[in-house]
């Protein structure tokens, strides 16, 4: 980093709270925010799994409580607005978000709408929302999305079909309650896809034209966790301390991109999950190494960094060397962890490139990326993966 540090503003409006079996905090989180009714928002697959449940047995018999569990996957603005809808008769006061990011944006959007005016679609984009909203308290079930932490919450609009986001400061969660117990009984497969997700927050972040020193270092740390842990996550999903690293690994690495942006893999993330129903961890890991091999040249000595993180060997390298290192151990993890989907397995064809690539370019993610992508660029980089 040179001698001159450009200017930066760095804001983190959410409270961490983080151990194993922290969920048991939740009544006195519930007051001290001055909550007397709650709205429990979750999906299908946490209430199956008792998740909700164990939230509504924390919360016990001081605090009455209604659920909303139908949040799905890459989830429809209708799910704000049937939130919305339950939560205003019954004069919910705090929002409690369990789940993936679906659920947790979802919560979030609820949270805005119990307070401003008219409908969440009206707040695409970013800083649109006006007043603070009813607070939120996140509780992550995944280590990838880092929707605890961010000021981002990504909707779909099922009649137009494309995703958009609410981008805030007000739209930040109170409270994120990060209890490692909670994740333990993930898959190994949504192990693996969404600890590539939080991986690709951090790298993209790292390497990304407004990253700045806090960042950077929240970017480091959240690597070095994932090295040392993502793998023993999936292989050894009981381990405790492994899902201790990653939860922890994808909350910072949240912390880090929620001041910096993100990049091309994320620029392309949008409308491959859009279009194709790509679960976002996984299109995050299909595209990322082929888009930090297409980004090298405009990051090489941060790249080079991100080898060593991953314990590669570069000390007798060249700087182009050592960088090119990066990549091969983001595809021996990739290998290691079971991830190998390619693009045309979920019907993406030849004839879709020019449309993905075109909706990605204008993607804001685009202009912070370390090298800037041409059209034809991005359609190579979408051709390698099909």
């Amino acid at each position: 980093m040179s001698a001159c540090i450009a200017p930066f503003s760095f804001h983190n409006p959410t409270a961490i709270e983080f151990g194993m079996g922290a969920l048991a905090r939740l009544p006195e989180l519930v007051k001290n925010l001055g909550g007397k009714r709650a709205l429990v928002v979750g999906d299908p697959g946490v209430h199956k799994a008792g998740l909700v449940d164990r939230v509504i047995a924390a919360l016990g018999d001081d605090i009455p409580v209604i659920t909303f569990t139908e949040v799905e996957s890459d989830p429809d603005a209708r799910s704000v607005d049937a939130g919305v809808k339950l939560a205003k008769p019954w004069n919910c006061d705090v929002i409690i978000g369990i789940g993936g990011g679906s659920a947790m944006d979802v919560a979030k959007a609820i949270g805005v709408m119990l307070t401003n005016p008219g409908n969440i679609r009206d707040y695409a984009g970013m800083g649109k929302i006006s007043k603070p909203g009813v607070p939120v308290i996140a509780i992550p079930t995944t280590s990838g999305t880092g929707s605890e932490m961010t000021i981002w919450s990504v909707l779909s609009d099922r009649e137009k079909n494309q995703k958009f986001g609410i981008g805030s400061i007000l739209n930040c969660p109170r409270i994120a309650l990060l209890d490692p117990e909670l994740t333990m009984s993930l898959p190994p497969a949504i192990t693996a896809a969404t600890g590539i997700d939080a991986l690709t927050h951090a790298l993209e972040s790292y390497v990304n034209t407004t990253t700045q020193p806090i960042s950077e270092a929240m970017s480091e740390q959240s690597m070095t966790l994932i090295a040392r842990s993502l793998r023993l996550a999936v292989m050894q999903p009981g381990n405790r301390q492994a899902r201790a690293d990653m939860l922890l690994a994808s909350t910072i690495a949240a912390m880090a991109f929620n001041s910096t942006r993100l990049g091309l893999v994320h620029a392309l993330a949008m409308p491959l999950g859009t279009r194709f129903h790509i679960p976002h961890g996984l299109v995050n890991a299909i595209m990322l190494p082929g888009v930090m091999r297409y980004n090298l040249p405009g990051s090489l000595a941060k790249f080079a960094r991100i080898a060593q993180i991953f314990g590669e060997p570069i000390e007798r390298l060249s700087l182009q060397q050592a960088a090119e290192r990066s990549v091969s151990a983001i595809e021996k993890m990739k290998l290691d962890i079971g991830i190998n989907a390619r693009l045309s397995e979920f019907g993406m064809t030849e004839s879709d490139l020019n449309d993905v690539a075109a909706d990605a370019m204008l993607s804001g993610n685009v202009p912070v990326n370390p090298r800037q992508p041409t059209l034809e660029d991005i359609k190579t980089l979408l051709r390698a993966e099909l």
